[in-house]
């Protein structure tokens, strides 16, 4: 087949992944691209490129699917590289196309704009595939090779680089499917010996990471069986809806979360990499007696060790142990449920008047909301743990742990399910570093109601600050009058300044059909009983 353009040809390619909007910024080296997206689906031009990859891996999380986005050369790229890293820290689907120069000046150095030195290596660097198209006749085929390895477990984005001249040439592709990608599974032996070890169990634990949420079925069926408790990680979080009776949460460091764990007696873990703030820096002590199940090789055994480490797909090795399951002891599933009230009971007490806003969200929320966090006091202290989950496509947060990038994944879930409403929960430190995005959200108006909790600063850092040091450093920031803001931009504004404002500001803002800027005024508000700190270890102290 042939196509008058590459614009043309990725228009085809993406309507065959199922993609219908792409975020990006328009370029000289990327115009074929973008004039064909707008023409034939939408184009969303944010105001950096971050946001781009930002608001693209969103909307393939809250799609359960990939994303797209586009990007210009050298600069351009190296903006989006970022985010690129938060893709690939989440294991998320992220198609990223960016320019490239004329073919005959690539790797000259001569100084042609927009041109940086090995703009293939870097993307590598931050990608889990990478190319650079050489031609053509094979510019299909690398974007579909591409699509396939962003998709394929455990994921991560996929850059294309494309020469401007190649753009504009006429393309000739032949579309071919790609080979499924091969399913690891655990040998019948390391399974039933695993399966032994389940079987045994009279108090078991199960935690979820985000290599569980494709087994969702199954992980329902094996809590029901065994009756254990279900840890999770943030990325695990939804994978059995958490108003069930069953579900502890990403509640593991807290002290009566380690005092399960000391007294369990075997571990199932599905697809977590017990990341360093899940983990308390690793201080975290787990059961010996640990059945763990990745997808991911390298992760098995990685940080705590396994007694039997299965390799293979989260399903189909959950349906294999499902046989041995046994009910836990008498009193066990007391025991779960107990320790499930008493975290969110003092949780929701330490926040202070921050429990207000945390009750009105989800009293404000339809069940099939999304929740998008960015990172800041609000989301790490509460937002990751008691705002309650149902589903994992409506958790959308930032693992890699990155500021500022919550409004641009709150813009591409929303986008992504216009039919549902998204809160975002944000920081003024961390909405400042990319505030143009509000001009974003003015301009394509999705169903996004954005939270923006002002301390005046990096709060979290200013804790630690004040915790461990003797002076403040960078910490304490000049914000903006929000409400001036959001009327230059066009947007609605409304205020929380006391706990009583909670529920009917975030009711008013979510029945609006529209975006609305909320500023939660925390001088106003009052502090927590606990000032947040993250769980990290400071040398000496």
């Amino acid at each position: 087949m042939r196509y008058d353009n590459g614009g043309d040809l990725l228009v085809a390619v993406l309507r065959e992944l199922g993609i219908d909007t792409v975020f990006g910024i328009v370029s000289v080296h990327n115009l074929p691209l973008v004039e064909a997206v707008d023409r034939e689906l939408r184009f969303v031009p944010v105001r950096h490129e971050a946001s781009a990859v930002n608001a693209a891996d969103a909307y393939g999380r809250a799609r359960g699917t990939l994303g797209c986005a586009l990007t210009s050369t050298g600069t351009g790229a190296g903006n989006a590289a970022g985010s690129l890293i938060e893709s690939l820290s989440a294991g998320s689907s992220v198609l990223h196309i960016t320019g490239q120069v004329e073919s005959e000046f690539l790797g000259s150095g001569r100084g042609f704009i927009h041109e940086t030195k090995d703009q293939l290596g870097m993307l590598t660097a931050v990608s889990a595939y990478a190319a650079s198209v050489p031609d053509a006749e094979q510019a299909g085929r690398i974007l579909r090779e591409a699509a396939h390895a962003t998709l394929t477990a455990p994921g991560g984005p996929a850059s294309v680089e494309w020469p401007i001249d190649l753009q504009y040439a006429t393309q000739t592709d032949e579309p071919a499917e790609l080979p499924a990608p091969a399913v690891p599974a655990p040998a019948a032996s390391e399974l039933a010996a695993a399966g032994a070890l389940l079987a045994s169990a009279r108090r078991p634990l199960i935690w979820a990471g985000g290599g569980a949420v494709t087994a969702r079925g199954e992980l329902a069926r094996l809590l029901e069986a065994t009756g254990a408790g279900l840890l999770t990680s943030n990325s695990g979080r939804g994978a059995v809806p958490e108003d069930h009776e069953q579900v502890i949460g990403n509640f593991a460091t807290t002290p009566a979360g380690r005092a399960l764990l000391a007294d369990a007696d075997v571990l199932l873990t599905i697809g977590t990499h017990f990341r360093s703030n899940e983990t308390a820096d690793y201080t975290l002590k787990l059961p010996g007696a640990h059945i763990q199940v990745d997808i991911d090789e390298a992760a098995l055994g990685r940080v705590y060790p396994a007694a039997h480490a299965l390799h293979g797909d989260a399903a189909a090795t959950l349906s294999g142990l499902l046989p041995h399951a046994r009910p836990a002891e008498s009193g066990w599933a007391d025991r779960v449920i107990a320790v499930r009230t008493e975290v969110r009971v003092t949780l929701h007490d330490s926040i202070g008047p921050q429990a207000a806003i945390c009750d009105a969200i989800r009293a404000a929320l339809p069940r099939e909301a999304v929740v998008a966090r960015d990172v800041t006091i609000p989301s790490s202290s509460w937002g990751n743990r008691l705002l309650e989950m149902y589903d994992p496509c409506d958790n959308v947060f930032p693992r890699g742990g990155g500021i500022g990038q919550g409004l641009g994944m709150g813009i591409g879930a929303a986008l992504a399910r216009p039919d549902t409403p998204t809160v975002v929960i944000a920081g003024d430190g961390g909405l400042a570093v990319h505030l143009g995005e509000l001009l974003t959200l003015a301009q394509e108006r999705p169903r996004l109601t954005l939270i923006v909790f002002n301390d005046g600063g990096y709060g979290v850092l200013r804790n630690m600050q004040d915790r461990y040091g003797e002076r403040r450093s960078g910490v304490d920031l000049v914000t903006p009058d929000f409400e001036l803001l959001a009327r230059a931009c066009g947007l609605p504004y409304l205020r929380i300044a006391a706990e009583e404002h909670a529920g009917p500001v975030l009711d008013e803002a979510v029945a609006s059909g529209g975006p609305t800027l909320v500023e939660v005024d925390l001088t106003a508000l009052g502090p927590m009983k606990n000032p947040f700190t993250p769980p990290v270890r400071i040398p000496g102290q």
